[in-house]
């Protein structure tokens, strides 16, 4: 069981799914692709048809506080405008459109927050709440009048001391994943008794690293959390889990990319591409009925 014992009710929709599931699939802002924008609901339901457990959402604020499901800073890309959200009122990005997908008769708008993620409650859908740090504890408030808190994963790097202090001081302890560079970040927010830690977000550019030590991994569940790895590929070239990652899966082999993460032992993956990871969880399982274990594909110490 993952999370503080204190927190067990908290977190029992979450380990529910991890009991069922093995290792979770994360979608990447959804699944976007023909008539369909990322950070959707349409993107939301489409990741959930292939095989997502979780559904990454990126938040960005108007500058009147409301919170729309939206990266900043793809406005250019994705709404054909070069300004920033966060410089525009509620009212006027209500009246946005993704140029891509928009047609006579359905808009394709961006979606506010909280409405988006009402639809989805009671489900077991969970949500990887991301790029939200910053605008805690306002919106640990709003999140928090939707009774959602079991199906929601909070998100920030574990060096945020000042969003860490939000969290601690809020009184109703969300699930945390802290995004974890070393050894160190790991044990500064596992173990704090104001954390709702239930998992921690490896990252490495490299494959030189105490995280591909199975070892490691291990004591990360010792610990009481599960470990969360992203192989989405970022458009910048950086890697996050070591250069494993989507487009290794489609140009060499899902098993070239996920063969070492899954020997690896981890709780969870976030990709672009969920039906990908769902097929090859399967043929894993398929394999050695019961648990996953190391395949013959080795990973590095």
């Amino acid at each position: 069981m993952f999370g503080q014992p204190r927190f067990a009710a908290m977190n029992a929709h979450i380990n529910s799914v991890f009991e069922r599931q093995r290792v979770l699939i994360s979608a990447h802002r959804g699944s976007g692709g023909g008539s369909v924008a990322v950070n959707t609901t349409l993107g939301i339901k489409a990741a959930v048809l292939h095989g997502a457990d979780i559904v990454e959402i990126d938040v960005t604020a108007s500058r009147d506080g409301e919170f729309y499901c939206f990266h900043d800073g793809c406005e250019p890309e994705l709404l054909g405008i070069e300004a920033n959200l966060q410089n525009f009122s509620a009212a006027e990005i209500d009246k946005l459109s993704y140029i891509w997908v928009d047609r006579p008769g359905r808009p394709a708008k961006v979606e506010r927050l909280l409405p988006m993620l009402r639809s989805f409650r009671e489900t077991d859908t969970l949500f990887n709440i991301d790029r939200s740090w910053w605008r805690w504890p306002n919106m640990l408030k709003a999140l928090d009048g939707l009774y959602m808190a079991h199906q929601i994963l909070m998100k920030c790097p574990a060096w945020e001391e000042a969003a860490l202090d939000r969290l601690r001081e809020f009184n109703v302890k969300f699930p945390f994943v802290p995004i974890c560079a070393t050894p160190e970040d790991v044990l500064r927010t596992v173990n704090d008794p104001d954390l709702n830690t239930v998992g921690v977000e490896l990252i490495t550019n490299f494959r030189e690293h105490p995280w591909f030590s199975p070892a490691v991994i291990e004591s990360c569940h010792e610990q009481g959390v599960f470990v969360f790895v992203n192989t989405v590929t970022l458009p910048t070239g950086v890697p996050l889990f070591g250069g494993l990652d989507d487009e290794l899966a489609i140009s060499e082999s899902p098993d070239a990319a996920y063969g070492p993460v899954f020997d690896l032992g981890v709780d969870a993956v976030q990709t672009d591409w969920p039906a990908l990871v769902r097929d090859y969880r399967a043929r894993r399982l398929a394999a050695w009925p019961g648990q996953l274990v190391r395949s013959e594909t080795a990973a590095p110490a």
